[in-house]
């Protein structure tokens, strides 16, 4: 009888960690937004380092997200997005001081 209840006791708080992570959703969409801005800066050709590495977390945080890695891919989805903002600016800067 204690057995079964241990061993329903555990069962009952096992499941319970995976409902305490929220889904990163605005992360997500933040990171999804900062990636097509980069890409509209046609970032991949001006700045292609970090433009290649805000793919690879873009990515990251979409697979992460896919399988319910919730902490991973908030923290993927913040990458992604500080090196999409970065490759833009850099893009948009490039771009301006060749028409100069």
């Amino acid at each position: 009888m204690i057995q079964k209840l241990l061993t329903l006791f555990l069962i009952v708080n096992l499941s319970a960690c995976g409902l305490a992570v929220t889904r990163p959703k605005l992360a997500m969409a933040m990171a999804q937004t900062a990636f097509i801005a980069a890409k509209t800066a046609k970032a991949q050709s001006l700045a292609p380092g970090l433009y290649r590495k805000a793919e690879f977390y873009y990515l990251k945080a979409k697979s992460s997200y896919r399988r319910k890695y919730f902490n991973k891919a908030k923290q993927y989805a913040t990458l992604s997005k500080k090196f999409s903002e970065r490759a833009e600016f850099v893009a948009v800067r490039k771009a301006a001081l060749k028409n100069l």
